[in-house]
């Protein structure tokens, strides 16, 4: 099938790209990218023509934080729906974590997981993999049979290795494999019990905290570990001030770490807390307004690398309990990118910056090809209108999940269509392009 998208402003970061282009999509790949009215065809071809008048084409995002939760968990999301929630929201490519049921720490779950995205999926799917076996902490998975099965990184993800020397040894297993390890940065024993971020909202709610120096704690063990043994860290969902300082110290060191914050820690602080909506809950929690700043600014400055839902499927009936005893996490696929562009309204980040942190930062972090409209690779495409305004509407989610905070929100950034291989995996019912 051949696609002519013309009249859109094509942003490739990967590519230097910002301005009018016109872009030929043929058999899936990417064929030709010119300027307005440039594009030429076979004679007697009659492509499917997109016009993007008004709107932002791009490469189609990538996530690097999901919860797909099969095998084990199909009742809050499944593969299959999980892709439909990424394309809904401009995604064509998503990382999942190993969390599941059983923990993806073996071979067999590692290739069930790609054959179910092979068979079930519309988009891109990768796996990550267990550092540990069974996320317990106490034996190395194996991961070189890991890396062979497909895995692209390893994470405990939900829970951290907190023991010290394990954590090194992974560290030098996984530089012999050129895979990154992925810490979700938390000391356990100062966040037993807790459910939002400790301080003064914590304290006027009777809710037991979280306290940053938690996360703090655990970021400093990691780069000091990374500093002996070599190798790579990402950091995962980043919260606190005091991170994102240590992160910036590591780099400017030469250290191999990066980091992702997810759009909660820069769109809300700890006073969403305070009417007990357990969409609220996540962990790493809600913190203050000092700490979004400093987020803010990690963003602006490069410190922080890209944007990751952490995308966290939960049944209603995981939700609707006490605030102290609801799951943590939220959904975040279907509304990563109204909330990201807010960073360029507020001129926190321009609209190029945010796309490159949603595009070819996450591909060269995590070495995947994609993420850029480069000549020849799969059509891979996002297009969306910056500027159209509506509200966001969970029973509209394409997530088997509804857990979000965000609803009702009015917000600009609408996804119009998204194709994976040159493939409508989403498309809104009528093009809203010249809006």
């Amino acid at each position: 099938m051949t696609i002519v998208i013309k009249n859109g402003r094509v942003i490739d970061p990967a590519n230097g790209l910002d301005g009018p282009k016109d872009l030929l999509v043929y058999k899936g790949r990417i064929k030709a990218l010119e300027s307005p009215g440039n594009i030429s065809f076979n004679a007697g071809e009659k492509p499917s023509v997109i016009d993007a008048k008004g709107c932002i084409v791009c490469p189609g995002l990538i996530d690097m934080h999901v919860h797909f939760r099969e095998p084990g968990f199909e009742y809050k999301e499944t593969i299959t729906s999980g892709c439909q929630s990424a394309a809904a929201g401009g995604f064509t490519s998503v990382a999942v974590m190993p969390n599941t049921n059983p923990v993806n720490d073996t071979r067999a779950v590692t290739e069930h997981i790609l054959s179910l995205a092979r068979t079930d999926g519309i988009i891109n799917v990768y796996p990550i993999a267990a550092i540990t076996q069974k996320l317990e902490g106490e034996r190395l998975s194996e991961m070189a049979d890991l890396k062979d099965a497909g895995a692209i990184a390893f994470s405990d993800d939900g829970r951290p290795v907190m023991n010290n020397e394990l954590m090194r040894r992974a560290f030098e297993y996984s530089k012999m494999f050129k895979l990154p390890l992925i810490q979700h940065s938390e000391m356990l024993d100062l966040t037993e019990g807790g459910c939002m971020n400790e301080g003064m909202v914590s304290t006027e709610l009777g809710l037991k905290g979280m306290p940053t120096e938690a996360e703090d704690i655990m970021v400093y063990r990691d780069i000091a570990l990374l500093e002996k043994t070599g190798g790579r860290l990402h950091v995962a969902h980043i919260s606190s001030k005091n991170s994102v300082d240590l992160v910036r110290q590591a780099k400017s060191r030469g250290l191999s770490v990066t980091c992702e914050v997810a759009p909660h820690h820069f769109t809300l602080t700890d006073e969403a807390v305070r009417g007990y909506d357990t969409n609220t809950k996540m962990s790493p929690p809600l913190r203050t307004i000092d700490d979004v700043e400093a987020i803010k600014e990690g963003l602006r400055d490069g410190t922080i690398d890209i944007i990751a839902t952490d995308h966290a499927p939960h049944d209603i009936a995981d939700k609707q309990v006490e605030y102290q005893n609801a799951c943590f996490g939220i959904v975040g696929l279907e509304t990563a990118l109204p909330l990201s562009l807010k960073l360029v309204d507020e001129e926190t980040l321009s609209m190029v910056d945010v796309i490159k942190k949603l595009t070819s930062t996450p591909a060269d972090i995590f070495n995947l090809k994609a993420g850029n409209l480069s000549l020849g690779n799969e059509a891979d495409i996002l297009i969306f209108n910056p500027s159209l305004e509506y509200s966001i509407d969970i029973s509209k989610f394409h997530s088997k999940s509804k857990n979000s905070p965000f609803d009702g929100w009015k917000v600009k950034g609408k996804v119009i269509h998204t194709l994976v291989k040159g493939k409508t995996a989403y498309s809104e019912n009528k093009n809203q392009c010249s809006s």
